[in-house]
């Protein structure tokens, strides 16, 4: 099922409605983060993929101070609001993160929180952000798993005959598509994050909040009365023991280094939680 890239963009240009997803976005950053700590590096140029509002490129102008922060992302609103937020103490461009403008080993490190699983073809950018490393670059990314919003898909089902939410990849698949792309010995962490609402229109309204549906054979016009109410049925239908409706997300965090040489075998480390 393909992705509209110019739907994901037109999707993120309203930069007040995306704001009520960030909840989840700060929360996944903030872990991150943590990992981010524990590493022992030292970049000069490092890269932010699929930027957004710029709120983690604040951190990482802050988190290292000598280095030049460059922010990439598909929507110009969100550039222009991230310019703000960092007072242009970063460079930003507008562009596609799977398509990137710079050469061959520009960047020490690559960030992105939240952005890959909007991009379709993700060997595409695992293949660009490995050609936009340098030697022993860290790559460093968040994204949704298989199984997020996987309660959301079955309350659609039967409903019409179109996707409505995204085909997310699974750990393993990325993994193998990173070791692919040459990165070496990528460790990838599994995490659940149940976000709880008491009621359905809210849920719906974060969900579009997030993103909404950019797949090529989503619905074109509104859905009818029925549908939509038939949906709410559903997720009613769903609800918890103590009647709480739950949206599940499947949050996949990765970090692997660019091989300064080739080396042989590789293996990728999974954990799960």
């Amino acid at each position: 099922m393909p992705i509209e890239l110019r739907r994901v963009r037109s999707l993120f240009e309203n930069h007040a409605k995306a704001e009520n997803s960030r909840f989840l976005t700060r929360e996944v950053a903030n872990r991150m983060r943590e990992r981010l700590a524990v590493m022992k590096i030292n970049p000069i140029r490092i890269l932010d993929g699929g930027c957004g509002d710029g709120c983690d490129l604040v951190f990482l102008s802050d988190r290292f101070p000598v280095a030049q922060v460059v922010g990439i992302d598909a929507s110009l609103e969100m550039l222009v609001y991230a310019g703000k937020q960092t007072n242009g103490k970063v460079d930003n461009v507008c562009g596609d993160f799977g398509l990137l403008p710079f050469g061959r080993s520009t960047f020490d490190m690559i960030w992105s929180n939240l952005a890959l699983h909007w991009h379709e073809d993700i060997t595409g950018v695992f293949g660009e952000w490995e050609r936009a490393l340098g030697p022993d670059g860290l790559l460093i990314f968040s994204c949704f798993g298989s199984q997020t919003l996987e309660d959301l898909r079955k309350s659609f089902a039967g409903i019409d005959r179109y996707s409505h939410v995204l085909p997310f990849n699974s750990m393993h698949d990325i993994g193998n598509r990173l070791v692919a792309a040459g990165f070496s010995a990528p460790v990838l962490e599994r995490e659940w994050i149940d976000v709880t609402y008491t009621s359905a229109e809210k849920l719906l309204a974060d969900v579009r909040a997030l993103g909404g549906n950019p797949l090529a054979d989503r619905p074109k016009g509104l859905s009818g009365k029925r549908q939509h109410e038939k949906l709410l049925e559903n997720l009613n239908a769903r609800r918890t023991h103590n009647g709480a409706l739950v949206l599940r997300f499947e949050v996949i965090y990765a970090h692997a280094f660019k091989e300064a040489q080739w080396m042989g075998e590789e293996k990728i480390v999974s954990i799960f939680r």
